[in-house]
């Protein structure tokens, strides 16, 4: 229900300059007025499922009958009837273009009945554009949630206790409202944009089992993929009302994915272990807000105990690794390096699990940079710019294109450099902001090469 500050799969790389306004370049920048347009994603190409209808039947009924705090939900609850959407607030020039390309794939790949009220109307859901700071001060370590029953982010304090704001005294759904920041990059704004109106209209849990979903708090995926897309189509299958109990769900599921996913039918299950909620506690300590240094690294370490005690060999098993590499980079860079190939090499194992492999590159390509090293560098980035692509992230993009230009730099073909570190910009206004912050990442990547020493 909420999407959090601090989340693990940041982009700043170890040997990096600060990100701020003021810091000096290490390579001549253009200007505010050179920096190209800003770029946007085509049309969307999510990938199919991966997974049998018994095993999207177990993560419909989690997603759907419980709180991401473990708190369980008493009956089945969606709105009944057409959804009714507006925007309040002060909304940044992105968000229009967004919200209306997210409800037409609802509408295409969900069947959902969803639109954009008229200008002055009320509507079930409210989507506010506020500031970040409005935001931190109702709930502190969030970057954007959503509430039912009221509409402006005055009412949450007032009632944040109160029945009123209860998910779990809800009996159908009727108004909710979203709250997005107006003062983030334009990716950030979509993020949350998808992940709350994806929880607003469906399930309002997060499951780290799962490697294809942004219903996960890794946050790896930021728009919906076809995972998500089938749990929604099944969401507003017309078997399904609200009021069902978890067991008259249940029952229902194995018919409505027979008839949406008959793909389904034909693969074996996996049965995927449920994640202990002490893994997800120490991987929140670890890479959340507010541990200190040696808190973040034993909880790190703890979490990677529990994932080999609980003999993974999933993405939740690389992902401890990763988090161990996090917090390894700066005191001893060649062991976080050690975690990092572990975590690539569990990726690599798991399905639907690309997109994760492409942000492990980020910090294993960063280190051979850092070394000198642009053959290997070149070699570990060129599987991953065109799945960041087809997964709409243009920070991740324009940071994978960012590196390659310095690995091709390092390897004496400069004009190829240049051209792809221009490419980038587009995608970096998109996915970091303003232009402070275009140029910020580009001394961030530019300092990790030792010919800008």
């Amino acid at each position: 229900m909420l999407r959090r500050f601090v989340l693990p799969f940041v982009l700043a790389l170890n040997a990096c300059a600060p990100v701020t306004p003021g810091d000096v370049a290490t390579r001549a920048l253009p200007q505010a007025s050179d920096l190209p347009p800003m770029k946007t994603f085509g049309a969307p190409a999510p990938g199919a499922p991966i997974r049998s209808n018994n095993d999207l039947a177990l993560d419909f009924i989690e997603l759907s009958f419980q709180l991401e705090s473990g708190r369980d939900l008493p009956v089945f609850t969606r709105f009944e009837g057409p959804i009714s959407v507006r925007v309040t607030g002060a909304p940044p020039a992105s968000l229009g273009t967004d919200l209306r390309r997210l409800m037409h794939r609802l509408r295409e790949e969900a069947g959902i009945d969803i639109y954009e009220a008229a200008p002055g109307t009320e509507a079930n859901i409210t989507i506010q554009a506020v500031s970040r700071a409005q935001i931190r001060r109702a709930l502190p370590h969030a970057a954007c949630f959503v509430v039912p029953n009221i509409t402006k982010i005055s009412q949450y304090k007032p009632n944040r206790r109160s029945m009123r704001t209860s998910w779990s005294n809800l009996r159908t759904r009727n108004q909710l409202a979203i709250f997005l920041p107006n003062d983030s990059s334009p990716q950030e704004v979509r993020d949350c944009l998808h992940e709350e109106l994806a929880q607003a209209i469906g399930p309002l849990n997060d499951l780290y089992r799962l490697p294809d979903s942004v219903f996960n708090d890794d946050n790896v995926h930021t728009v919906l993929t076809g995972f998500d897309m089938l749990i929604l189509q099944a969401y507003y299958a017309p078997e399904l009302r609200s009021g069902m109990t978890r067991g008259q769900v249940a029952a229902k599921l194995p018919g409505i994915l027979a008839r949406i996913n008959p793909r389904g039918e034909g693969l074996p299950a996996q049965f995927a272990t449920r994640t202990p909620r002490a893994w997800s506690g120490a991987i929140q300590t670890a890479l959340g807000p507010g541990a200190k240094p040696a808190e973040r690294r034993e909880a790190a370490e703890k979490a990677l105990e529990i994932a080999q005690a609980m003999g993974w060999t999933d993405h939740r098993r690389a992902f401890a690794h990763y988090a161990n590499g996090r917090l390894l980079q700066v005191s001893n860079p060649q062991a976080a390096q050690t975690h990092f190939r572990a975590a690539d090499q569990y990726y690599a194992a798991t399905q639907g699990a690309s997109l994760h492999r492409a942000y492990v590159a980020t910090q294993l390509a960063a280190y051979a940079i850092t070394r000198g090293d642009g053959d290997s560098a070149s070699v570990l980035l060129a599987p991953h710019i065109d799945q960041a692509a087809r997964n709409e992230n243009a920070a991740l993009l324009s940071t994978l294109l960012l590196l390659r230009a310095e690995a091709l730099d390092l390897q004496g073909r400069s004009a190829e450099a240049r051209t792809v570190r221009l490419d980038s910009l587009g995608w970096a206004r998109y996915g970091f902001g303003p232009d402070w912050a275009v140029r910020a990442k580009l001394r961030e990547i530019s300092s990790l090469n030792p010919l800008n020493g």
